[in-house]
Parts: structure tokens; sequence; C-alpha cells
């Protein structure tokens, strides 16, 4: 049984492949960056920088950090269902191996996402220019592998407009920046939770289980929990397993209407026309009528008949606008008191009917 909104303790390629093949929906990995930091890092001020340089992050060399990545890859890709999916986010210093890395072993690259921070840290030394972003990669578990996008949602969050493939969001700072016992940050690299949550707002639905191997301070469990997702976090670190604990504890799920999001038009029930005259809501012989004021007959078997042409609501649609092409839900319009309506109102009743 999966260990559903839990935090394990333990090595995360020991503690995935102890659980159930195939039963995770989506898995979103920060893993360790490898930065090999060579000594302190100072501002002009001589104020030292505090940076990563915790022994997670640490590897002897490139090659042991390719056998670290290519493991827990394995291990994650077993946990997928067959329509599962993975985000892993990392900088330059990692990103293009671990890239290499998930394609070896078959998984599918749906799209890199650069995370274009708003407010990036300066570069102290100014021998470079500023990192001022992040790379996540998104990846089906393989080719050709069905898995959920939710694309008007995204649409939606992006004030109507097709969300790209560029984010700019400001990394995690203030009040949600967390603090441990001492009052020092609890986590060097603790994500914001605007990130993750258009990443599951877009990639998986309510009741789906999200699994992060590398859950830190856990900002994909309260963004999960608070989203209706399950959540399952793996954290060998003590201390930033009490740190999630106490965060996801006053983490409250929203209610089962703010959960809802914009379905895309292929995701919603199909309804024939011929179902709107079989419960009454147009009748045989009623009159419908294109935007140009012509005029074709409803018919007992859900047709229309025009002077000239016969069909569905599509096909005569065409044939009056000598088009290839139809939606007839648009097109067409019936009459109720002195006003004319677009028949997609009468569908969209329906549909409300049967999501009820």
């Amino acid at each position: 049984m999966l260990p559903l909104d839990e935090i394990l303790a333990g090595d995360c390629i020991e503690v995935m492949n102890a659980l159930p093949e195939a039963s995770v929906d989506l898995i979103f990995a920060d893993p360790p960056y490898n930065l090999q930091l060579k000594g302190e890092l100072h501002r002009p001020d001589n104020s030292r920088v505090d940076a990563v340089d915790d022994a997670w992050d640490q590897f002897d060399s490139f090659k042991a950090y390719d056998q670290f990545t290519r493991a827990w890859l394995a291990a994650a890709r077993r946990l997928l269902k067959p329509n599962g999916a993975l985000w892993v986010i990392g900088s330059y210093h990692n990103i293009f191996r671990v890239g290499a890395a998930l394609q070896d072993q078959g998984y599918w690259i749906l799209n890199d996402v650069i995370w274009r921070k708003s407010n990036p840290m300066p570069n102290f030394r100014g021998k470079r220019l500023t990192n001022a972003h992040e790379t996540m990669i998104w990846a089906s578990k393989s080719e050709g592998a069905k898995y959920t996008f939710n694309y008007e949602a995204l649409k939606e969050l992006n004030e109507g407009i097709q969300m790209r493939s560029d984010w700019v969001l400001p990394i995690c700072s203030g009040h949600e920046r967390l603090k441990d016992d001492q009052g020092d940050k609890a986590h060097p690299t603790q994500k914001p939770e605007s990130l993750l949550h258009r990443v599951l707002v877009g990639s998986t639905n309510p009741g789906d289980v999200v699994l992060d191997p590398f859950f830190g301070t856990g900002t994909t469990g309260a963004v999960a929990k608070m989203l209706g997702r399950h959540y399952i976090g793996i954290e060998r670190e003590e201390s930033y397993r009490k740190v999630a604990a106490r965060r996801l504890g006053q983490v409250r799920r929203l209610d089962a209407a703010a959960l809802e999001t914009t379905l895309s038009k292929r995701a919603q029930p199909r309804v024939a026309f011929g179902q709107l005259v079989e419960r009454g809501l147009l009748r045989p012989g009623e009159v419908l009528v294109n935007p140009r004021g012509m005029a074709a007959k409803v018919r007992v078997d859900g047709s229309l008949v025009s002077a000239e042409h016969r069909g569905s609501i599509h096909q005569v649609g065409a044939a009056l606008e000598n088009a290839p092409s139809c939606n007839g839900w648009t097109y067409w319009q019936f009459k109720r008191d002195g006003q004319l309506i677009p028949i997609d109102v009468l569908r969209q009743q329906i549909r409300a009917e049967m999501h009820d």
C-alpha cells in the first residue's frame, strides 16, 4: 500500500525501490546540483554568502554524480504509472547531465522550461553573468505515452494566453522562506510555492499521487496538499523532515469548488445535437438561423433541412458558407422571447447536468 501524505526517511533510491511499481502519477525532483563550490563566497563588503555547501550537494567526481543520477532516475521511472510524468529542476551545473541520463533511460522530453527569477541573487565576484534562471525538464515515461496536460487551466493562469516555456517567478524570500529553530534559513535551495503551483495545476489532477524524492522542507507536499493531490516525500535529513512536517501540519486543502479548473474542449463530455431534440430543448420543425439570417428547420432525427441542403448542424452550416467545415454549435441560433440564442447554450446546459 502506498504511504500517502507521508514523509519517508532514508535514501531516496532505496525508498523508491521499496514502493509499489507503477503507482505514482507525477514525480517532481529537485536533486543535488553538484555546485562544486571551492571555498567560501563573499560579497564586495567581505560579508559571507550563505551558499550551498552542504554535504548532500558534494560528489567526488562527475562520474559519481552521473551514477547517482542514473540510479534515482531508474527508480523514479519504475514508480511512474504508464501515463505518469517527471519534472526535474537544475542549474547549468547539472541539468545537461540529467537530461542526457533521462533520455538514455527511455524518458521522452516534452518541454524544457526556463524559470527566470525576477529577483535573482547578484553575482558578487563580477566575473560571470548573473545566474538569473534555472531549467526544468518535463518528460513522459516513454515516447508516445499519454500524460496529463491541463492546457486550458494554464492558459487561464496566463490571462487567456497560451502558457509559454519561460516562467518569470520570484525566488523564495520574505515570509515564505522557512527558518530553523536558530532563525537561520531552514534550507538553502527552498523553491517558491508559485513554481510548484504552476507545475501541479498544469500536469496533475485532484486525487493524483505526487512524489518528491528530494523533499527538503516540503514545498511540493505543501502545494500538493493545498491543491487536493496526495504527496509522498522522501528526505534523508532529519532537520528538513522536522521543518517539512511542521509546515504541512499548517496547510489546509482547498474546497472542491476552488479545485476545479477550466477543462479543454476535448475533455468535456460529448453531446449530440439530437439530444437537444430528444430532451425537448428544441422541437422538430423549430427554425434555426445563421449569422446572416438564413434559416434551417430541425428534423426529428436531429438533422437540419434548409432550402437546398440537408444534414447535420455542421454539414448544413458548411454548405451555406461554401466552406470545408463549420462548427454548427456556434453557427446556429434559436429564438426565445424575441431573443436569438446560440444553440451551444443548450449543449452547456446538458453538460452541466452530466457533471452534477
